[in-house]
């Protein structure tokens, strides 16, 4: 039990910095003298060093561990973190965006991997609660110290110092990693560990259907990162709402991310995962076109909880299926290419649609995401007719 709270420890904090950003930028920006646009470069360069870490995670991990993957990847988190609080200018963002793209990645694959094949769908819900804790306290931190004429800068730092405790306490948990890893599996299953790796990080691919499952993802991101990078910009844009209240606002989005996976651990007890992502799904497009709809901030405030609450059951539980999906000895490196997939959504996505409200209007969020959110669920209705037909990997 305390290995798995440590586990759960470590999703919290890989959630800290992935809501920092959004966060921040509103009072970022002006100090740097850029465009409010040019978070999606920020945002494009950690996505695509999460990318890359996600697609040879499941290489690096069967060689390694996860224990020793989780360890030097949250050592990156800390470094780019503090990187952070000290940048002189736009240009060492961009530099400190990359160490904590690749930690991310890694990380991120190699504990979900790990959760879906030692733990059951309740707690990979949990896992996913626990990474809404950390993606809530950072806009809250963030909040709290601009509103304490605190820098933002203060918040990073801060981040960063939980973040070295953390790589302390798993240094600390590397033995027990090693038990129940189990790396020198025996006879058959050694031999098709080997198979699964001379396959290729692309084999997952050749799964019948594996394609909505890797569009899924990428729309997933798409909604939720945008909602994250440039929830409080349209707070501030649309809504009228102060940049040092409008992070404290963005929390609320996480509330419900947080307060939805925390329920559907209880729930997945009684209903599959694909019933959980179509519940999901109907929440989340009721939270859209309350947000696209010309109401008092009150409503939008109550759209961002329901938004969160919709997407919250879908990741954990897609995630949960891959090793029914791909086959065990195929799933960290299904694993590893749906997360790619997903960091393709936050790479591609959010800076796409940033740059269209930046010289348009934000009032377009809402409809874009609501567009993003149906094409998912779509992908997810194709998925379960497919997975009635057979879902494996062809040999």
């Amino acid at each position: 039990m305390i290995f798995l709270a440590l586990i759960y420890l470590a999703f919290i904090s890989l959630g800290l910095p992935d809501s920092l950003l959004g966060s921040s930028w509103p009072l970022m920006y002006g100090e740097y003298g850029v465009l409010v646009g040019n978070a999606g470069f920020i945002s494009i360069i950690i996505s695509s060093g999460t990318i890359i870490s996600s697609l040879f995670s499941h290489r690096v991990i069967r060689r390694f561990g996860t224990g020793k993957v989780t360890v030097v990847s949250v050592s990156f988190t800390a470094i780019a973190l503090l990187g952070f609080s000290l940048s002189p200018s736009f240009i060492w963002l961009l530099v400190c965006a990359i160490p904590l793209g690749i930690g991310a990645g890694a990380v991120d694959s190699g504990l979900n991997e790990f959760v879906a094949e030692h733990y059951e769908a309740k707690h990979m819900n949990w896992l996913h609660c626990s990474w809404g804790i950390g993606a809530m306290l950072g806009p809250i931190l963030i909040s709290a110290l601009a509103q304490s004429s605190y820098s933002w800068r203060s918040g990073y730092k801060s981040i960063s110092v939980l973040q070295f405790i953390l790589v302390v306490l798993l240094l600390f948990s590397l033995p027990m990693w090693h038990r129940l890893e189990k790396p020198g599996a025996e006879g058959g299953e050694t031999e098709k560990q080997a198979k699964s790796e001379s396959q290729g990080v692309f084999a997952p691919l050749q799964a019948k259907g594996a394609i909505f499952a890797m569009l899924t993802f990428f729309l997933y991101t798409s909604v939720e990162n945008s909602m994250m990078l440039w929830g409080a910009s349209y707070l501030v844009n649309i809504k009228d709402i102060r940049p040092e209240s409008a992070a404290g606002w963005v929390s609320l989005f996480f509330l419900g991310i947080t307060a939805g996976r925390a329920l559907s651990g209880f729930i997945s007890m009684k209903l599959s995962n694909e019933a959980l992502i179509r519940i999901g799904g109907a929440l989340l497009i009721a939270g859209l076109f309350i947000m696209l709809l010309p109401l008092p901030a009150s409503f939008t405030m109550a759209g961002f909880i329901i938004v969160g609450l919709g997407l919250a059951p879908v990741f954990p539980c897609m995630l949960h299926q891959t090793p029914v999906y791909f086959k065990k000895e195929n799933a960290q490196a299904a694993m590893g290419l749906q997360m790619a997939f997903a960091y393709c959504g936050t790479t591609l996505m959010p800076p796409l649609f940033g740059q269209i409200f930046a010289h348009v209007s934000f009032s377009l969020m809402p409809y874009l995401l609501l567009i993003s959110a149906i094409g998912m669920f779509a992908c997810t209705a194709c998925l379960t007719v497919r997975a009635k037909k057979g879902f494996a990997v062809r040999e």
